[in-house]
């Protein structure tokens, strides 16, 4: 299939043309005629799927054949840099029409983000800062027709279930909603009862599985040896530009500068960083100035940075299925990849955890010079398969998984 045959306009074609996409990915394919169709969407699709277009793209021609003034559509995103891309692949997408949108998060100037919602056919917000403009009467969403809900999985785990209701209640109805996740809850299906109208549901591919051009090892290490063999790895010329995940804020700060003192360009990005650092970092990654870029699970979700060769685990995930959006910033829209998650004797409980929801064993490997302790993991069994599909109604089984805002 091609772009051409989902009823798109020639300007929004002529943009995805510029950017440089041929042919939809599944969810796209799959969720652009719903949305242009107007139905209310629930849609779940793996990491790296091609999430982000399959919603702009219908808003942005919906807009552009139709701008009445004002706000008129709302994308609402769980973490700053998701909703920073967002941006960026609206800028790309929008460049042959004239929708304008304008970026909504923390950590930046009020008086700008007042300005840039002047003349604004859209918006891109996070809920805390969205809520603010509300309360302070810069933003109005009286005109709102259309809101999508991206990472609902993640916005719900981050504890904005509260904030949610407060911006949707904020709206006026008939307006149509389109809820997209990585994996699909209990929480999540509580909100698409609530906030969606007899939604259409499209579920692409396997649930939590990485990109499938993703090739995933763990290479066992002590713990005393992990700094070594992390400078090891990432001075390997095959490795162009890698990710490294930390568990925690200062462990990403001190993997920075054992990187730095080993002759590697590398810069950190964390929730203890400015959102002016935190953008310069993702930046300069982005343009190469970097050749590592050292995270918490900030980045784990919804960036889409391209080319990036490995993504190496230095810490395991506190859950399994952040492992699963880890590894997935590697190996993006079809292309290869490496991830490769370092595993102390101290730490086999978490690997079983990730290979039991992988539903098989990962390969190990050995680095010449390093030893190589046993991982006493649990067998791992196969889970039931899924399969491709979509349906356009019904109800599932109700469920309560909220968690608190922290």
């Amino acid at each position: 299939m091609s772009f051409s045959a989902l009823a798109l306009s020639s300007e929004t074609l002529q943009s995805i043309h510029d950017r440089g996409h041929r042919e939809p990915t599944p969810i796209q394919s799959g969720a652009i005629p719903l949305a242009l169709a107007g139905r209310d969407l629930v849609a779940t699709a793996g990491t790296g799927s091609g999430k982000t277009a399959a919603f702009l793209l219908p808003l942005l021609d919906r807009l552009r054949a139709n701008r009445p003034g004002g706000i008129s559509a709302l994308v609402l995103a769980p973490t700053r840099e998701l909703a920073a891309q967002i941006g960026h692949e609206a800028d790309l997408l929008s460049r042959n029409s004239r929708v304008r949108k304008a970026v909504i998060v923390g950590g930046e100037s009020m008086s700008r983000q007042i300005a840039d919602v002047r003349g604004a056919d859209f918006l891109v917000a996070c809920p805390g800062r969205l809520i603010d403009h509300l309360e302070r009467g810069t933003v109005k969403l009286d005109r709102v027709t259309l809101v999508v809900i991206d990472e609902a999985d993640r916005m719900l785990d981050m504890g904005f279930l509260p904030q949610l209701r407060r911006i949707m209640r904020a709206l006026k109805a008939p307006r149509q909603t389109l809820m997209f996740s990585a994996t699909m809850g209990a929480s999540v299906e509580q909100i698409a009862r609530e906030f969606l109208r007899d939604p259409a549901r499209l579920n692409i591919g396997k649930a939590a599985t990485p990109p499938s051009g993703v090739r995933q090892t763990i290479c066992s290490v002590a713990l005393a040896n992990k700094g070594p063999l992390l400078l090891e790895l990432v001075k390997r010329p095959e490795v162009d530009s890698a990710i490294v995940f930390t568990r925690t804020r200062s462990r990403a700060d001190r993997v920075t500068r054992l990187l730095a003192r080993g002759g590697v360009t590398a810069v950190a990005i964390h929730g203890d960083r400015s959102q002016s650092q935190r953008n310069a970092a993702l930046a300069g990654f982005r343009r190469g100035a970097y050749r590592v870029l050292v995270a918490t699970d900030i980045a784990a979700r919804g960036l889409d940075i391209p080319d990036v060769s490995h993504v190496i685990n230095f810490d395991l995930p506190d859950a399994a299925d952040t492992y699963i959006h880890r590894v997935g910033r590697t190996a993006r829209m079809g292309k290869s990849g490496e991830a490769l998650t370092l595993v102390t004797p101290e730490e086999h409980g978490g690997l079983g955890e990730i290979e039991k929801l992988l539903g098989r064993k990962l390969d190990r490997i050995t680095v010449a010079g390093f030893d190589a302790p046993a991982l006493l993991t649990p067998v791992v069994r196969p889970p039931a398969r899924t399969t491709i599909v979509r349906f356009t109604g019904g109800r599932r089984n109700p469920g309560r998984n909220q968690r608190r805002a922290r």
